[in-house]
Parts: C-alpha cells; sequence; structure tokens
C-alpha cells in the first residue's frame, strides 16, 4: 500500500506539472523554472518539440542526481520528468484551450505546478531540472529548497526574457513566487498518519 500511494502522489504531481505547463504556461512562453525555460529556449532555436525539449534540459542534473541523492530517488525523478514530458507533448499536440487573460493562465499554471512538484518533493522525488541543484544547496544550506529555486531559476528567467520577451520575467517571477510558496507549504506540511509522506530527497 505504502508504495502504491507514493506511486500514485508521483503520478498525480507529475501529471498536474505537464498540465500546468502545456495548457497554462508554455503557450505564453512563461518558463515554469530553469529547465522549462531551457527547454522554451530550445524549442525556439532548434523547433524541437516541448516534451523533448524538456527532456534535454534534464538530462545534466539527472546524472547529479544519481551521485547526490541515490537510485531510488533519481528513478523516481526520472518518472517523474517521463510522464511530466509525455503530458506535455500530448496535450501540446491534442488541445488546445482559448486562452482568455495571460494572468488568468498564469495563475491557473502556478497553481497546478506548485501543487504538483510540491507533491513529487513529499513522495521522494523531483520534477528535475533546477530543482535538482536546488535541493542540493537547500541541504548544505538549510534555506526552503522553494527559495533556492527561484533564485536559481531567476538567471535563465532573464536569458528567456531577453531572447523572446522582456516581458516573459516578469510573469515567470510571479509565477515563481506562487508556485514556490505553494511548494514550501507542501513541503513544511506534517502527514500525523503518512509518515512515508516525509520529503525523503536527502542524501543518501
Amino acid at each position: 500500500m505504502r508504495s502504491l500511494f507514493t506511486f500514485c502522489c508521483l503520478l498525480t504531481g507529475a501529471f498536474l506539472q505537464g498540465l500546468s505547463m502545456s495548457l497554462f504556461l508554455f503557450p505564453h512562453s512563461i518558463p515554469s523554472g530553469g529547465a522549462a525555460g531551457l527547454a522554451i529556449l530550445l524549442n525556439h532555436w532548434f523547433h524541437l518539440s516541448l516534451g523533448f525539449s524538456l527532456w534535454l534540459a534534464n538530462i545534466v542534473f539527472l546524472i547529479f542526481a544519481l551521485q547526490y541523492f541515490g537510485f531510488t530517488w533519481t528513478i523516481r525523478t526520472i518518472f517523474s520528468v517521463a510522464v511530466t514530458s509525455t503530458t506535455v507533448t500530448l496535450v501540446t499536440s491534442q488541445f488546445t484551450l482559448p486562452h482568455v487573460h495571460i494572468g488568468i493562465d498564469m495563475i491557473a499554471g502556478s497553481l497546478l505546478f506548485g501543487i504538483g512538484v510540491g507533491l513529487l518533493i513529499r513522495s521522494g522525488a523531483s520534477s528535475g531540472g533546477m530543482v535538482i541543484p536546488a535541493l542540493m544547496i537547500a541541504k548544505y544550506k538549510k534555506w526552503s529548497p522553494g527559495k533556492v529555486m527561484m533564485m536559481i531559476n531567476m538567471l535563465i528567467f532573464l536569458l528567456t526574457a531577453l531572447i523572446i520577451d522582456y516581458k516573459i520575467v516578469i510573469f515567470a517571477i510571479i509565477c515563481q513566487l506562487i508556485s514556490t510558496n505553494i511548494i514550501d507549504y507542501l513541503y513544511t506540511l506534517k502527514f500525523h498518519h503518512l509518515t512515508f509522506l516525509s520529503a525523503n530527497w536527502r542524501k543518501k
């Protein structure tokens, strides 16, 4: 039951993350994080699909994850990245939502992204990308992972804004403020009867 519940949390978190990107953030070129920002840039420069670009942006960080966090954590993260990338690929190719207002899409995307990543971290995985070095720094400095992730992502946001549109950085920062607060809330939330959801991402 424990393994099944963990798997369901991983699947749900990764799926929600993929939906947030494909339905609400990527249509406006708003990066939800550093890896998503790199995926948008790869799509812009080389016209690669967003799902495949997301995979490429995660490969290097997954190698570091294997050395630092161990096999189980890395396998869970690879599974999460696979589900997220597949969701992005399928949704962007099959569905198109009417985007009434960029602000509404940004808020909806930020909420889904924060919940998704929060579930992944609590389930002993991550969304990949910049979350991996963020967790390393958070462990070493004893800082909250959400805030560290935002600092790292700022560099990617600035590059994306310079290449595509300067307004992107404003929306990306707001997206990060919303999503990282949700991540930190879920990260510190106490589950009295579900002790295995204990944010067990620390070095093995």
